[in-house]
């Protein structure tokens, strides 16, 4: 009898300490949770600010405000401006740099198409922030990360061209793809002249046709 009562006490005791465990982790991850929608409110309402208004402009008020937040959380959560670019661009690098690296090697229209795919997403936020680079450092860090990366990608996709120059020929051959790859030639055909996407890729595809032998 004795041994019955003990088993059913233990049973109880550790179905007890089963439940406060499971409201723990269920309180832990409400508290996650919260966390985490509170953090993608901030940046979400950060990066409407910094893309419609120069860098000096955004405070952290209007974007508290945005948010529905405190200016502290915004502050305990991320710092300072420059922080919360930091947060931005830690959020998309991945997803960038992952469209980035479909691109295919020795495909001239592969290629462009991928590019052009990027620069109409992202295009008109970066020339915003390149505008700004020198007198931002956190975008200037922003721009030279940017720029290496789009350098890897020219060495990586031309590469078929690029391997069979040496010297001199070679880093012309590779200022050429970089000039008439970059995201200002891309401005002046679909933004300044007003191209359509599909003319705009067929420009850059004549381009490198001219550059590449």
């Amino acid at each position: 009898m004795l041994a019955s009562c003990l088993d059913r006490a233990s049973v109880a005791t550790a179905f007890h300490v089963n439940v406060i465990n499971m409201k723990r982790s269920y309180t832990m991850t409400s508290r996650a949770d919260a966390a985490r929608q509170t953090g993608e409110r901030i940046l979400a309402a950060a990066l409407d600010h910094f893309a419609a208004a120069y860098y000096d402009e955004v405070t952290l008020d209007a974007i508290a405000v945005d948010a529905g937040v405190s200016v502290q959380t915004v502050i305990r959560r991320f710092g300072s401006k420059e922080g919360i670019v930091r947060a931005l661009v830690q959020v998309s690098r991945p997803r960038t740099e992952s469209q980035r690296a479909e691109a295919p090697v020795g495909d001239i229209r592969g290629a462009v198409a991928n590019l052009v795919e990027h620069y109409e997403s992202e295009g008109d936020l970066i020339l915003h922030v390149l505008r700004q680079e020198l007198r931002v450092p956190a975008y200037a860090e922003v721009s030279a990360h940017g720029r290496r990366v789009h350098a890897e990608w020219i060495g990586r996709v031309f590469a078929p061209w690029l391997d069979a120059e040496r010297g001199v020929d070679r880093r012309r051959m590779l200022a050429q793809l970089v000039a008439v790859c970059d995201l200002y030639t891309w401005f002046l055909l679909r933004r300044q002249q007003g191209l359509s996407q599909r003319q705009t890729e067929l420009a850059l595809v004549e381009l490198l046709e001219g550059v590449l032998p």
